[in-house]
């Protein structure tokens, strides 16, 4: 004889389910924003490189931009 299944067993399947496609919009949805915050850190990081070289030109000092790093805009 087999077991009867115990009550809301046939519903485990469905709840696991929409448990792990909630989990995947949550995911896919913090992929993206850490994503836009990478570029914007990037963004920010490149224009701290320019103003740190136009300070030192200001300065007189004599690094070239390759020596720091920062890539020249076109």
């Amino acid at each position: 004889m087999a077991a009867a299944e115990p009550p809301g067993a046939a519903e485990l399947p469905q709840l696991a389910e929409n448990l792990l496609c909630r989990l995947q919009e949550n995911f896919e949805a913090l992929t993206e924003k850490l994503t836009l915050r990478m570029e914007e850190m990037g963004e920010r990081i490149n224009d701290l490189q320019k103003c740190v070289a136009d300070l030192m030109t200001e300065a007189g000092v004599e690094n070239s931009d390759e020596e720091l790093g920062v890539k020249t805009l076109i």
